[in-house]
């Protein structure tokens, strides 16, 4: 069965699950992991070698056309919790039938800059906000794929925690 996920038919924001944030589009951050190079006797070289769970800062940023209500408030400084839900195009090749896989990805994050973008005459504002998240939860077709909690050491990918260890180590369980 060969599945194409082709595009993103649409999606939409919300903030605590229920109020719906009009968007222009989505910057979904980058799962980076923290690295030390490791080298001396015994390695032909260096590695950067991740720090397990591990991750630098993830940006998250919402663009809008002009300055509205939720660009506002979203600078409040606070955590904020959000829920970007998008419906996926997949071509099944074997029957050639399109069918819908749905997104869902859950941030909690805490605001960094608030762009009020620009006033011209006839044209959208290019406003922005962009955020720090400590929370993130990517679920694919009803399984979670991500879940990374900073502040919580989780860090569960495809079904293996790789803090698991390191919460019994320093106690947290």
């Amino acid at each position: 069965m060969n599945q194409v996920p082709e595009k993103l038919i649409s999606f939409r924001v919300y903030e605590d699950g229920t109020d719906l944030l009009g968007v222009a589009d989505v910057q979904l951050p980058s799962i980076e992991p923290m690295t030390d190079t490791v080298k001396g006797a015994g390695i032909a070289g260096e590695v950067d070698s991740p720090v397990l769970g591990h991750f630098g800062s993830m940006t998250l940023t919402l663009n809008w056309r002009t300055v509205t209500r939720p660009l506002i408030s979203l600078a409040q400084q606070k955590s904020h919790s959000l829920d970007l839900r998008g419906a996926i195009q997949v071509y099944n090749a074997g029957t050639g039938e399109y069918v819908t896989q749905p997104l869902k990805v859950v941030v909690k994050a805490i605001p960094k800059k608030t762009d009020l973008g620009k006033l011209d005459i006839g044209s959208g504002g290019d406003a922005s906000s962009e955020f720090e998240v400590v929370y993130i939860k990517i679920t694919l077709s009803g399984e979670v794929m991500v879940e990374i909690d900073k502040y919580n050491y989780i860090c569960n990918i495809q079904g293996v925690d790789y803090l698991s260890s390191v919460r019994a180590a320093l106690g947290l369980v």
